[in-house]
């Protein structure tokens, strides 16, 4: 903690409002996408560096889980896959079934998920980046319209109280 010094009391990063709320959302989801270890983590530095709200950007990343990682990280794949091929570069080929997953043996499970990972290659790095970014930008516009209709609403909604 004492790496970031008085950048961790800087008040944007704990007040809630629309242009807060949207780039913790679009940080979330972009680090969201990354490997396991590093989402959170990378999630606080992009809020600490763009003084956007920390807690929210670190609470968006739960999007990923064992549950949704797998499908997420199928469409990165072809993502990345598609773009590598329309610039005729190589990808990783076809994508491979992933490993069975098994509560009972979690570590091994582990440790065969990961080695699968790596042997997407390329494609995923390309796809999880795009993906992540793409995320990102319609998470950023979809809060900025969510709280305008928000909003928009409370302004008629008292306006109708009045009279």
């Amino acid at each position: 903690m004492a790496i970031f010094g008085e950048s961790l009391l800087h008040p944007r990063l704990w007040h809630l409002n629309r242009h807060s709320a949207a780039g913790a959302v679009a940080a979330g989801l972009f680090c969201g996408m990354l490997p396991a270890p590093f989402q959170m983590l990378t999630a606080a530095i992009c809020a600490v560096k763009f003084r956007v709200n920390l807690p929210l950007a670190i609470l968006t990343t739960l999007y990923t889980n064992p549950l949704t990682i797998i499908p997420l990280y199928v469409v990165a794949f072809e993502i990345g896959k598609f773009i590598l091929d329309m610039m005729g570069l190589e990808g990783s080929g076809r994508f491979v079934a992933p490993p069975e997953f098994s509560i009972t043996n979690m570590g091994p499970w582990l440790s065969t998920a990961a080695h699968w990972l790596m042997n997407l290659g390329r494609s995923l790095a390309v796809g999880i980046v795009v993906f992540g970014a793409a995320l990102a930008v319609i998470g950023y516009f979809a809060v900025h319209c969510l709280w305008r209709f928000g909003l928009i609403r409370a302004w008629r909604a008292r306006a109708a109280k009045r009279g």
